[in-house]
């Protein structure tokens, strides 16, 4: 049996569809089950990972799990997994841990993957930079006038798609042999901002414009809904991406045996949310 957290985001959702084709039990933690929308042949179980009264049923009967901190905090659930004796945990971390400019950011992430090594499971972390995923925010602003708002334009990042990274998820907790170890996750290619908007545009068929923000101008739009000291990471962090080519991980290729997905195939996957 598989634990997945976080089953119902875009990722975990298709973790959960690649378990499911591998023949493995799939068991998913969500607070709304009824709301959930998960395949028939996964149990989904009401669970809190603050709350030990939850855990205990929840993590009876698995063996193996995938764990996003995003879905709750970590010492709770680690120390009824280990006296569950669960046998594997892929943890969901970050690029940034591996990046001292990232600060708070990396920071985060960085006492996740602590937590996770002295709970004593045997453990894998999957590091991916930035997710495609993660440009969906333009949709608003693309619909609107076909106007991009984001700061650092020249910033270049390599993002990765959340199917790739829920098919290196998969083989993590399929395979033997990914114990102990840490695999960074990138798309195929080292894109900038503006480059995305270029490739976006032309995937939807419409001349977008860029408008570069400034990173105070960014700063005011982000502290409405994140952490204060998590935007001065990020806007730190793509500070120092601008005129760098990003590293390009072989780590999908290697460990599906398919080639990460280009930015533009995910773009047409999404681009009725751009429409």
């Amino acid at each position: 049996m598989i634990l997945v957290t976080g089953a119902t985001g875009n990722m975990g959702r298709h973790l959960v569809d690649l378990l499911l084709q591998a023949g493995e039990q799939v068991r998913a933690i969500s607070r709304n089950p009824e709301r959930a929308g998960l395949p028939d042949d996964v149990e989904v179980v009401r669970a809190d990972l603050s709350r030990a009264e939850d855990l205990r049923p929840a993590l009876k009967g698995v063996d193996r799990a995938f764990l996003l901190l995003a879905a709750g905090p970590a010492h709770g659930f680690l120390s009824e997994a280990a006296k569950a004796g669960l046998g594997h945990v892929v943890l969901l971390s970050a690029l940034a841990v591996t990046m001292r400019q990232a600060g708070a950011l990396g920071g985060v992430h960085a006492e996740h993957e602590q937590a996770v090594a002295r709970s004593g499971l045997p453990w894998t972390f999957l590091r991916p930079g930035a997710f495609m995923a993660n440009d969906l925010r333009w949709a608003p602003g693309i619909r609107h006038n076909g106007v991009v708002r984001a700061p650092f334009a020249q910033a270049a990042t390599a993002p990765v798609d959340d199917r790739d990274i829920a098919a290196v998820a998969a083989r993590t907790l399929l395979d033997d042999g990914h114990a102990g170890k840490a695999y960074q996750l990138s798309g195929p290619a080292s894109l900038t901002t503006a480059e995305r908007v270029r490739i976006l545009g032309e995937v939807l068929g419409r001349d977008l414009r860029l408008e570069e923000l400034s990173p105070a101008q960014a700063r005011a739009e982000m502290v409405a809904h994140t952490p204060e000291v998590v935007v001065d990471s990020i806007l730190t962090l793509f500070a120092s991406f601008v005129g760098r080519t990003a590293d390009v991980s072989p780590a999908v290729r290697e460990l599906t045996g398919s080639a990460p997905r280009a930015y533009a195939d995910w773009a047409a996957r999404n681009a009725a949310a751009f429409r």
